[in-house]
């Protein structure tokens, strides 16, 4: 099996976040059912690991302290670059003006994707983990469902 930790957690989101009720009591419970849906162990470990670091940079504030201030624009580093590609950069500069992601959530959203362990991220994954920052992001609520629109849409929401 060839899935990916944004496999996992793509699954995760479908099955238990949009459905809390439902969702697992604890972790080993959770784990279980994962390994019997089919996903590693590595794969779980990592999803688990960046939801937890996810969870963590939401109570810390990180990146709070960033300008909301407009006129200013994001230079992508190399590993940045590298890891999302132009069009993954193409799409979170959309995000960004059309107003779906405001400067601190953009830098969660890179912080999260350089998190994975892959080389590049592709443009879809990218719109899952904008997804899962903008659903851990209070106030963002009308930013999730614009997002969750476009992550369930199958035409493109954006021009290069």
């Amino acid at each position: 099996m060839s899935e990916t930790m944004v496999d996992v957690l793509i699954y995760l989101f479908e099955n238990y976040m949009a459905d809390e009720e439902n969702s697992p009591v604890d972790q080993h419970e959770l784990e279980q059912e994962l390994s019997q849906a089919g996903f590693g162990t590595m794969e779980i470990s990592q999803a688990l690991h960046w939801l937890d670091e996810l969870a963590s940079r939401m109570s810390t504030g990180t990146g709070e302290s960033l300008s909301a201030g407009g006129g200013s624009m994001r230079v992508y580093s190399d590993p940045e670059q590298r890891k999302l590609d132009v069009d993954g950069c193409s799409l979170l500069m959309f995000l960004e003006q059309s107003g779906i992601l405001d400067p601190v959530s953009r830098e969660l959203v890179i912080d999260r994707a350089l998190a994975i362990r892959q080389a590049v991220v592709s443009v879809e994954e990218l719109k899952w983990i904008v997804l899962l920052v903008l659903m851990n992001r209070p106030g963002q609520e009308q930013a999730f469902f614009r997002m969750e629109d476009m992550v369930y849409d199958e035409a493109p929401a954006y021009l290069h």
